[in-house]
């Protein structure tokens, strides 16, 4: 192979990689606006963030969450903050390690038998994420806190992927996604759910069924 093919060939390896990147984490690149949400029955979630560094960026987030006996109910809305804290460029791929936490006020509601308990407080949400990318896999296993006075939700969810097959980094890509996730105090189960995935270097679409029959709807897009 030429000087000059080697190269091109290594830039678009590393564009690939970089927009890929900028889908996968919880942030854009500097000076730019990240939507994205994640929706099922139980689980209904909703941000907006800036970044006002390549690794920092700050938000606004709404939640709802649900029990699997629909007798627990919670709205959060809060303010957030993300942070690459590690980046390692490694050949033809990249790892990073992310901060992403918020403070906000939660609304639940728990229906007892013969009577109804609602409550409003405060909610902090730390928590950090991994993932792992090429253009042809990727893993990701995320925690956080969701917690208030007498209320701990904590939240931890581990997913894996990989691509149908190799493409340049300006066409959209389908991936198959598998995912599994517990929300402490809402679920006694873990929910798993394949999906598929349809990204392009500014946005992804997922949709799949989960092991509860329950279809759901992730996206993401940055501008």
């Amino acid at each position: 192979m030429q000087l000059s093919s080697c190269f091109k060939f290594l830039l678009k390896v590393g564009l690939f990689v970089s927009s890929f990147n900028a889908v996968a984490g919880p942030m854009g690149f500097k000076d730019s606006f990240m939507a994205m949400g994640d929706f099922n029955a139980n689980w209904r979630e909703a941000f907006v963030n800036y970044a006002i560094t390549p690794r920092d960026a700050f938000g606004v987030g709404a939640t709802y969450m649900r029990s699997d006996d629909e007798t627990k109910t919670r709205t959060l809305e809060e303010f957030t903050y993300t942070s690459l804290l590690k980046r390692w460029n490694l050949p033809n791929s990249q790892a990073n390690l992310w901060f992403t936490g918020g403070i906000g006020a939660i609304q639940g509601e728990n229906d007892l038998v013969g009577k109804s308990h609602h409550f409003d407080k405060v909610m902090v949400t730390p928590g950090v994420q991994f993932d792992y990318e090429t253009t042809r896999v990727y893993f990701a296993a995320a925690h956080r806190l969701y917690r208030a006075e007498h209320i701990n939700h904590d939240f931890t969810s581990v997913r894996a992927g990989f691509s149908f097959y190799e493409t340049d980094y300006d066409k959209t890509q389908p991936w198959g996604i598998l995912e599994a996730r517990n929300m402490n105090g809402l679920s006694d189960k873990i929910e798993v759910t394949p999906m598929l995935r349809l990204i392009n270097k500014s946005y992804f679409v997922e949709a799949g069924v989960n092991n509860s029959g329950q279809p759901r709807f992730n996206f993401m897009y940055i501008f």
